[in-house]
């Protein structure tokens, strides 16, 4: 599977829990920053992923008209930020139809943007799915007014729910929710609340990430009061993830929860180790044994989008099967199977990465059946520990 990522870096202001990529107080790019995102697409050309950049003279890298010239395919998009709903509906048909004539998008299985709620108008939603966008990703965080304003989000309960519901209205059946856990002030009953809310909207998938303060971050800077301490946490969500459970969500992932059939097929990609291409400043991308990632910088990218740096890395098998088995342990029902991680790398590098799974699942902190390996429930919240051990 192969997927396709466009990073949108534009908010109206930064939340205060944030630490990735993008730029307040810069909407008067978005014109600019859009023209050269499809300059940057039209780098790619063939019938897969070329790794190396094909340079093109700036007027004619503006990808053409759908039809006359088309690069690689892809299984999924995604279109994240940032805020991509700031687009509107005029900036996001131009972004599609764009991208149509880079590249071939008729084989899509899922086409996801983001929004929030506050500028999810109807317009831009009907023009979401006109364009052929099957999924949204709405940033609802909670649905307590009191912790949505102590963490700077510009939208209270009633705007998400109305958000979903045009949603809804608009022709969306697969909608997702983006949660936090352990904001300012939440206790289990405003956390329920939240839940209880999502799953009256009918949302089909929940994103449940537990707050960390973050360097860069304005909690980092002012860290305010009443956070939920590691053990509050750690009890949040377990009883989100319960909670969840009971009501016919699977836990497919350790921050993500999913009414079976609706799992995130973007992001599954990422985690059993697929080929993806990300587009924009501070975009990652990972293409045969390759990974590089723009420099995050808004002003530099527009001004040139094909010579912005990249930090680039090149990874040989075992390193690559170390990465990948990391990466599947995420996925909890599916997990990690050795035996197909060894058909792709070759035997010779699974030595000592099948050691280490080993001495883990001696140790209680993996499970193991044959050849496959999961995290046990226990493990979920202290996974990293886990994966520390799997990669080095």
């Amino acid at each position: 599977m192969q997927g396709l990522y466009i990073h949108i870096p534009f908010c109206v202001s930064k939340c205060y829990y944030c630490d990735f990529y993008s730029e307040a107080g810069k909407l008067h790019l978005l014109g600019d920053y859009l023209n050269a995102l499809l300059m940057e697409a039209g780098q790619y050309r063939g019938p897969g992923f070329d790794t190396h950049v094909i340079a093109r003279p700036k007027a004619a890298a503006i990808c053409p008209e759908a039809g006359q010239y088309r690069g690689p395919g892809f299984d999924t998009l995604y279109i994240g930020g940032g805020t991509p709903s700031l687009l509107g509906a005029a900036g996001l048909e131009q972004l599609m139809n764009g991208l149509a004539g880079c590249f071939d998008l008729t084989k899509l299985h899922e086409a996801t943007v983001e929004a929030n709620p506050d500028t999810a108008n109807s317009e831009f939603l009907d023009a979401a799915v006109g364009c052929g966008i099957s999924r949204l990703s709405i940033g609802v965080q909670s649905l307590n007014d009191d912790e949505l304003a102590k963490s700077g989000r510009l939208h209270n309960a009633g705007q998400a729910l109305a958000a979903i519901a045009k949603a809804r209205d608009c022709g969306f059946e697969d909608i997702s929710a983006d949660i936090i856990v352990g904001l300012p002030g939440q206790t289990p009953g405003s956390l329920e609340n939240t839940l209880c809310g999502l799953l009256h909207s009918a949302v089909t998938h929940i994103s449940a990430y537990c707050l960390s303060v973050e360097p860069g971050s304005e909690f980092a800077r002012h860290t305010p009061p009443g956070l939920p301490d590691d053990d509050a946490q750690a009890g949040l969500f377990e009883l989100a993830a319960r909670y969840l459970k009971e009501n016919g969500f699977v836990h497919y992932e350790i921050s993500n929860f999913a009414v079976p059939g609706n799992e995130c097929l973007h992001n599954l990609n990422y985690w059993r180790g697929g080929e993806y291409l990300g587009l924009g400043p501070g975009a990652a991308s990972h293409i045969q044994g390759k990974r590089f990632k723009n420099a995050a910088c808004l002003d530099k990218y527009i001004d040139n989008p094909v010579a912005i740096d990249k930090e680039e890395e090149t990874l040989d098998a075992a390193h690559k099967s170390a990465e990948e088995a990391m990466l599947r342990l995420r996925l909890l029902q599916e997990g990690l199977d050795l035996a197909g991680l060894s058909a792709r790398y070759g035997q010779a590098n699974m030595g000592r990465l099948s050691d280490r799974l080993n001495k883990l699942a001696g140790q209680k902190m993996l499970l193991k059946a044959g050849h496959k390996y999961r995290l046990p429930p226990d493990m979920v919240l202290t996974s990293n520990q886990v994966f520390r051990q799997v990669i080095n």
